[in-house]
């Protein structure tokens, strides 16, 4: 890696370079140089995302935007250059990148407190706030038809079809949930493809984890892995956020009665992401967001049951039927927003204005 590292504009000469973090796409190490400066240094997983170069030009435009706006190396990901002036290093048939590591920071993976919760919605309302004139139609698709919600539920179809395992006949209820809902599916892109709802520069893995927080104040400093940003809908990030962060038990907890959507965590961020950026959102991009996390969690649910049917192929798994685990619980929650639907847009209508 010491190789790799020569070839970007450092401060001082790298001493030592160490794996970081629990990114499980990316390989991430943290390099400190002898200049005692920290850096970020990433190989890129070019069999997950397969442009590259279009990948980093979308994240060197948005953090390229976001520095001329901010201009605080800590409250933006910021990209140090290679010796020949690009934002990525080819070498030896990997991709590698470099970002100016955030100091004084922490990361969580879970919320510890439901301040935490509302200043993770903080920053990535902030984050939309900041990028609501950027023009989203400029990006790439890193990851085509990522939340292309009735294409996913093509590929549900399809894996049902072929029933490779024989798996199907022992979740006809999960397959009956799936299907009853497949209208809903198709609704938030229908809104956009009547223009009813704007193209945005969305994030599209709004979990609390890719949020640095200042480690004395808990306050929000910038949004990281920023590989997904692509055109979307904001209700979609404001949903997946919902469904990672508003549940009450794990994402593969076995026993359902631990699974529920709290109004108090909705409440908590629904405060924070309109407060940071409600004021540049349409009337209608605010009524949808309870919309956005259903579908959100929808999504994801069939996504995993698509994938036990297909013989646990895309998501990594730890024990036998651990998608099918995963989708009840996005099914549960999907099921008790819809119970509490109601609650929902009041408590969207409380914070919209």
């Amino acid at each position: 890696m010491f190789d790799v590292l020569k070839q970007f504009c450092l401060d001082g000469t790298p001493v030592s370079c160490e794996r970081y973090g629990n990114g499980h796409i990316n390989e991430t190490y943290l390099a400190v140089t002898d200049k005692n400066h920290l850096y970020i240094l990433q190989k890129i997983n070019h069999h997950i995302f397969k442009d590259v170069p279009a990948l980093m030009q979308n994240i060197a435009s948005v953090t390229g935007y976001l520095f001329d706006m901010i201009g605080d190396p800590r409250r933006v990901l910021t990209l140090v250059k290679t010796v020949n002036g690009g934002h990525y290093l080819c070498h030896g048939g990997h991709y590698f990148r470099v970002y100016e590591f955030v100091t004084d920071s922490i990361c969580l993976d879970r919320a510890e407190s439901r301040a935490d919760f509302y200043n993770s919605a903080v920053a990535f309302g902030q984050f939309q706030n900041q990028l609501s004139l950027f023009p989203a139609d400029t990006l790439s698709e890193t990851i085509p038809r990522f939340h292309d919600t009735p294409n996913r539920y093509t590929n549900f179809k399809n894996a049902l079809k072929e029933d490779k395992l024989g798996r199907a006949a022992s979740v006809q209820k999960e397959i009956d949930f799936v299907l009853a809902r497949e209208e809903d599916a198709a609704v938030m892109m229908n809104l956009l493809k009547k223009g009813e709802l704007p193209l945005r520069v969305t994030h599209n893995d709004t979990k609390l984890n890719n949020v640095m927080l200042d480690k004395n104040t808990r306050t929000p400093l910038c949004v990281i892995d920023l590989d997904t940003v692509m055109p979307g809908l904001a209700a979609n990030d404001f949903g997946d956020s919902i469904r990672f962060g508003a549940s009450t038990a794990a994402e593969d907890e076995t026993d359902l009665d631990k699974v529920t959507m709290s109004l108090d965590l909705f409440d908590a961020y629904t405060s924070g992401f309109l407060g940071a950026c409600g004021k540049n959102l349409t009337a209608l991009e605010k009524e949808t967001l309870p919309l956005g996390a259903k579908l959100m969690t929808l999504e994801c649910g069939v996504r995993f049951l698509t994938d036990y049917l297909e013989g646990d192929t895309y998501f990594r798994i730890h024990r036998e039927h651990h998608n099918l685990d995963r989708c009840r619980t996005q099914f549960k929650l999907v099921a008790d927003m819809e119970n509490k639907w109601q609650e929902m847009a009041r408590i969207i209508d409380r914070y919209k204005a």
